[in-house]
């Protein structure tokens, strides 16, 4: 079969002193793209939102609630739709010299982390990342190599693309933007939205996860890694 992969971060640059960070994707059969597209549109309209507006974790309000929340419910309703994220905790410790070469060598090993876990050599898979200043079409044709050496695709027969893409032109980018948003606010230890904390609440019961633990390594409709640096200060 052929997968598209959608892929956003939160929290990503190296000093924005931020204790956590979340690199995560949904993935799809790729034929199924545009139904799930109009079904997110469907769900804007029913709560009387045009299907431009890009909805995103940091534009939650009340008045945005029960859209996010029928939202969510979508996501875990569909058998078609399935997550998989790294959560980076205490990357604020993180000490890049000793550890790494350098920002961006950890930033393709997170990365890379949060899609080996997708691919497999049956399927062939389309990966779409959100448009970040960290994220350069070099950097992405470095992280195609490497994904696509780890499992001996040195043809790109199996991953066919890794390309840049604005998170405003696909619906399901959207669906992205909220479950990772909902997991680094958790990470960060925010309270200050009642509706970000309810909607945390119901991505935790419905994917049977506390977002304390890791998954299962073959859960594949909500799974998460928690990674911590192993050595710090």
């Amino acid at each position: 079969m052929e997968y598209n992969v959608y892929c956003d971060e939160s929290c990503h640059l190296p000093n924005d002193k931020s204790n956590a960070m979340v690199i995560g994707g949904i993935w799809i059969p790729i034929e199924k793209r545009k139904e799930i597209c109009s079904r997110i549109k469907e769900i804007k309209k029913k709560y009387g939102i045009n299907s431009d507006y890009e909805i995103k974790w940091s534009k939650i309000s009340k008045l945005k609630r029960d859209v996010c929340v029928d939202l969510i419910n979508y996501f875990f309703d569909d058998d078609d739709l399935n997550f998989r994220a790294v959560v980076i905790t205490n990357k604020n410790k993180l000490q890049f010299k000793d550890i790494y070469n350098d920002y961006d060598d950890w930033y393709y090993k997170m990365y890379f982390l949060m899609l080996s876990n997708i691919f497999s050599n049956v399927n062939q898979y389309n990966v779409y990342i959100d448009i970040k200043d960290t994220i350069s079409s070099e950097k992405i044709a470095k992280l195609h190599n490497i994904c696509s050496n780890n499992i001996y695709d040195f043809y790109h027969h199996t991953i066919k693309k890794i390309q840049p893409i604005r998170s405003d032109e696909v619906e399901i980018m959207q669906l992205v933007d909220l479950l990772i948003g909902a997991l680094t606010y958790s990470k960060r230890g925010l309270h200050t939205s009642d509706v970000k904390l309810e909607i945390i609440d119901l991505i935790k019961k419905r994917s049977r996860n506390s977002l304390e633990k890791n998954s299962p390594v073959r859960e594949n409709k909500f799974n998460i890694l928690l990674w911590r640096p192993k050595r710090s200060g």
